[in-house]
Formats: C-alpha cells, structure tokens, sequence
C-alpha cells in the first residue's frame, strides 16, 4: 500500500505564531491520536492568510477516514475554502534525500 501524504490549506486570520500553538494546543493533542498518522507539520502563512497541514498517513484508508472527520470538523468552525491534495510518497527517495517518514527515525 505504501505511505500517504496530505496536504489542507485554507484561508485564515490568525492567530499566528506563539499565539496559534497555545490556542491550538488541545487540538494538536487530539489529532495526534488519530489512527494510522504518523505526524502532522502545521503550516502558517500570516501574509497571506492562510494555514494548513501535511501529514503523513501509514495507509489510504487511514487518509480517508481522517480527511472525512476533518472537513466535518474544519466547516464547524466555519472554514471554508478548504484545499485538499493526496499524494503517493516515494519512500526510496525521500530516504536519500533525509526525509523522515517517521518519528521512530527522527533524530535532533
């Protein structure tokens, strides 16, 4: 089956920064107990109002349950405009390139 990557972009007004991680904090707790992810990379863009993710998923159907529960969840706060890309990863590559697929081989 191999690794799944997702991206979600939407638009945004902040919080921003320090800000965003101790409103979000609770949320970033909760999601990394989603089934079959195995990370999440938040990602800002205060100038041009928008934030998002990558996350890394073990499998398809991991993905999918995800991003169902998640469009549910991201529309009851009343975001719109929600931008959804999957993608396949190459492993091999990603490898070479120092990629880490996942935390077990993540070292600071």
């Amino acid at each position: 089956m191999g690794l799944k990557l997702l991206q979600i972009n939407f638009p945004f007004n902040g919080p921003w920064g320090n800000e965003m991680a101790q409103a979000y904090s609770e949320l970033a707790h909760k999601l990394s107990e989603t089934p079959g992810l195995l990370w999440k990379i938040w990602i800002e863009n205060s100038h041009d109002g928008e934030t998002g993710g990558i996350y890394l998923f073990e499998d398809a159907s991991s993905l999918d349950t995800f991003l169902t529960e998640h469009i549910t969840r991201l529309k009851s706060f009343g975001i719109e405009n929600i931008s959804t890309k999957q993608f396949d990863v190459n492993e091999q590559l990603t490898q070479i390139t120092g990629g880490k697929l996942n935390w077990g081989t993540f070292s600071s």
